[in-house]
């Protein structure tokens, strides 16, 4: 990831790569709304290590999603927005915008 970005743009850039590139493919893999702090961590490691990205960042990431009610941590366990639950019944493609912006409707 960049560092040359402004704060908010590198925040943002996290959300989305976590959410593009660690949680929604598990989210798809698992074919469950929820999944364990170990199988996130499984996922975010195999994610780092393929494409050289820092644990730091994607934890932050990770922290800005549920701050953005995103996701949800209870226990060990997350889950993603209930809104999202129709796309991954339909096994589609939901994108970060998409993920903010069904989030954030009420």
């Amino acid at each position: 990831m960049l560092s040359e970005k402004g704060k908010y743009a590198a925040s943002t850039q996290n959300r989305r790569t976590v959410w593009e590139k660690v949680v929604w493919p598990l989210i798809l893999e698992i074919d469950d709304l929820t999944f364990s702090v170990k199988q996130y961590q499984k996922k975010r490691d195999e994610v780092c290590h393929k494409n050289n990205f820092k644990i730091l960042e994607l934890s932050r990431g990770l922290a800005s999603l549920l701050q953005k009610g995103v996701i949800i941590k209870e226990d060990n366990m997350y889950s993603i927005h209930y809104r999202l639950i129709a796309y991954m019944r339909l096994k589609a493609d939901c994108d970060y915008a998409t993920a903010i912006n069904e989030s954030r409707m009420i």
